[in-house]
């Protein structure tokens, strides 16, 4: 069967299932570092985020936690008619993806996807690196998890990888101190334990979607010649790929080109730190969990 044919099978299949928008998640707001690269990389499609900001942060929860709130999130898109939902979220993807999928999905429509954004991050590692020394920045959860390790272990049993635990490089961004001086002191502190592990690092993977608003001050105190993976971009080109490779999902998708917010804090205050993720003005309503 050709593709041809195959995508007008899927999508006449498709018109018998509600169509709706790509789900975006992320317990607050680094996910929308991820929905803009999104947005321009696939503009036509609606999108719905999603930011549990009132529960914020998860980096320091425990799996069952991380878990329960993640697939509370899943499961309020999915009733808000999103057929696929991208966890955005390293902490979410490396604690509670799996088993979501595995053992929630098949129960709850196993039409429906929940992908992550540690895969695409890391399938790209053998093109960048040239030492196969790499080096993960993350929260101290997807630290813990070491589903980075686990997953470049997967693909590339041959490199080597060091972690290191950002604490508090979060605070700062959801403060609004990532441009200022004092965030300088903590940036280069964490960069200089990282490499201090293995000094052959010639690749850092930013593994928390808070962290490309602090690029910036990262590229300045990394060493030179190191090589900086923001995983916006990466997992923007790995949806378009997945959806170009699973028409009969693609074809579930409303292309309208919008999209909305949703978060568990108050509007009033999630709006103004949104729109310096997604450099527009940001207009949300409130999803309260039980």
């Amino acid at each position: 069967m050709n593709e041809s044919n195959e995508y007008g099978m899927a999508e006449a299949k498709a018109s018998a299932i509600s169509l709706g928008p790509i789900g975006v998640f992320d317990s607050g707001y680094g996910g929308l570092t991820i929905l803009r690269e999104l947005r321009k990389t696939l503009p036509e499609y609606d999108y719905l985020y999603l930011g549990d900001n009132a529960r914020a942060p998860y980096g320091s929860r425990s799996f069952e936690v991380i878990y329960r709130y993640t697939l509370e999130a899943v499961r309020e898109l999915f009733a808000r008619g999103c057929p696929l939902v991208i966890l955005a979220c390293n902490t979410a993807s490396a604690k509670a993806l799996r088993s979501i999928q595995q053992n929630d999905l098949p129960s709850i429509d196993p039409t429906r996807r929940v992908l992550g954004v540690i895969r695409p991050t890391v399938e790209i590692l053998d093109k960048v690196s040239k030492t196969g020394h790499i080096g993960v920045l993350g929260t101290p959860g997807t630290v813990a998890s070491e589903s980075y390790v686990i997953e470049v272990k997967k693909l590339f049993p041959d490199m080597e990888v060091s972690q290191q635990a950002c604490p508090l490089w979060v605070p700062i961004v959801e403060n609004s101190e990532y441009d200022g001086d004092g965030a300088d002191y903590f940036v280069k502190k964490y960069i200089d334990a990282l490499m201090a592990k293995d000094p052959r690092i010639d690749t850092f993977v930013l593994g928390c979607t808070h962290y490309p608003l602090l690029a910036d001050k990262i590229r300045r105190f990394a060493p030179q010649g190191i090589r900086i993976l923001e995983q916006g971009q990466l997992v923007a080109e790995s949806l378009k790929d997945y959806l170009r490779r699973h028409p009969e999902m693609e074809a579930r998708l409303v292309r309208n080109g919008r999209v909305e917010f949703l978060t568990s804090e108050n509007p009033d205050k999630f709006d103004p730190l949104a729109s310096l993720f997604t450099h527009h003005s940001v207009k949300s309503s409130r999803c309260a969990f039980d």
